[in-house]
């Protein structure tokens, strides 16, 4: 568990994640510009069933196909997907890059989101399905969000009756929640809509591990930081 330590000094300046929330909403307008967006998608999307053998991978790495892996992050196929993406990343991603440090929460959001999209690539059972979002991406900083801060709490609106109540819950409960919802939808078939479920999945369990791995390092950041 990490904790906040009295400084005077200067908090670091957070810039990845506006960076990233920047590149997402560009890359979203550029795309929508474009003549034909359908063939923009398919051609910088990650495609399902194209990395099911060694072969494929080779083939993939040396053409740079497998870069579709991480420019299939910055794609979207509406502003609701784009909106939902924004939101979460900005409420998840800005108290992780405090603690993480910008170039890790970097690595976390693209490789987390990279894994996230070859999760979905390998799981989904019909060939050459597109890819897109970056969902799993903020998966992964959601699952790191939680292992950093295990006992933090959220700020959660409820409808009771005529009036709208601010309540604070366990963050643990409602990602767990989340998580849970995340496996129910993916085994109960395509009636919830087009969604890499498997996405979310592997890219909350990356950022989980990754946070849990890079925690020595974090810990020392932030002794140094705070000049202990």
């Amino acid at each position: 568990m990490f904790v906040s330590l009295p400084s005077r000094r200067k908090p670091s300046l957070r810039w990845a994640t506006p960076a990233l929330l920047g590149l997402l909403w560009l890359a979203f307008l550029w795309a929508a510009m474009q003549p034909d967006r359908a063939l923009l998608l398919q051609e910088w999307g990650a495609l399902s069933g194209g990395l099911t053998s060694l072969p494929a991978w080779l083939a993939d790495l040396q053409d740079g196909s497998v870069l579709r892996l991480f420019t299939a992050l910055f794609l979207h196929a509406d502003w609701a997907h784009l909106l939902g993406n924004l939101v979460f990343l900005l409420i998840f991603g800005m108290p992780a890059e405090r603690t993480m440090g910008p170039w890790r929460f970097l690595i976390l959001f693209l490789l987390g989101g990279a894994v996230a999209n070859l999760a979905a690539v390998l799981t989904i059972g019909a060939p050459d399905r597109v890819v897109i979002g970056a969902s799993g991406a903020v998966s992964a900083v959601i699952g790191a969000y939680l292992a950093l801060f295990p006992t933090a709490k959220l700020g959660v609106v409820l409808p009771l009756g005529l009036f709208l109540e601010f309540v604070k819950a366990p963050a643990s409960l409602l990602i767990g929640i989340w998580a849970l919802l995340q496996v129910v939808f993916a085994y109960t078939g395509p009636a919830f809509g087009a969604v890499a479920w498997s996405a979310h999945i592997a890219g909350f369990l990356f950022g989980v591990v990754f946070a849990l791995f890079v925690r020595a390092a974090i810990a020392r950041r932030l002794r140094k930081r705070q000049g202990y």
